[in-house]
């Protein structure tokens, strides 16, 4: 299957963990997609503590388990982007404690920390595949369990689907160059 733009490869192991028998990537997409509704039935229907390693594994599971025999796992290669695999548990256990802390100490709007919370979340780059569809979904979670409404992503904007995610890739870059402005105006666009 030939991968869109900023599509995360998947190595030869990694392609083997697809379990329903697919043909193209729009059967693949609709299948995520139809896996990731039902994850979504699931998390907001009670109140979850977001901020744990295990909830971050646990919600990649549910949104990928009919999908990928790894959902749900770390990634246990290095790719283009994201930290060296063997370090994804210290830089998400970092990055959960200081997303803990912004919060509990209002350093940053719970708007802001919840950008640089899925920015840092997205740049660890915890699992094969997925990145991005779970850290938008977590950090919805985390807004929400902080009283805020989910973020929009884009939706809202006028712009078409592929317009919509160059703006988020571009806004995800300049929040790993420190400028947060980007992503944040996007999340609520």
């Amino acid at each position: 299957m030939p991968e869109e733009d900023g599509a995360t490869p998947l190595d030869p192991d990694e392609a083997e963990g697809l379990i329903p028998d697919l043909l193209t990537r729009g059967e693949l997409n609709a299948w995520e997609q139809a896996n990731i509704v039902k994850a979504e039935g699931w998390v907001f229907r009670r109140r979850r503590d977001v901020l744990t390693i295990d909830f971050a594994m646990q919600l990649h599971r549910r949104m990928f388990d009919e999908t990928w025999t790894w959902a749900g796992k770390f990634r246990r290669s290095d790719n283009n982007i994201g930290v060296p695999w063997h370090t994804i548990s210290v830089a998400l256990r970092e990055l959960l404690d200081d997303a803990k802390y912004w919060i509990e100490n209002g350093t940053y709007s719970l708007d802001e920390s919840a950008a640089r919370f899925h920015g840092r979340l997205v740049s660890i780059h915890p699992f094969p595949n997925g990145n991005g569809r779970h850290g938008r979904l977590m950090t919805d979670v985390l807004a929400r369990s902080n009283g805020a409404e989910p973020f929009t992503w884009g939706r809202d904007n006028p712009h078409a689907f592929r317009r919509a995610r160059i703006l988020y890739l571009a806004a995800l870059r300049e929040a790993d160059r420190g400028t947060i402005g980007p992503l944040l105006g996007f999340m609520r666009s």
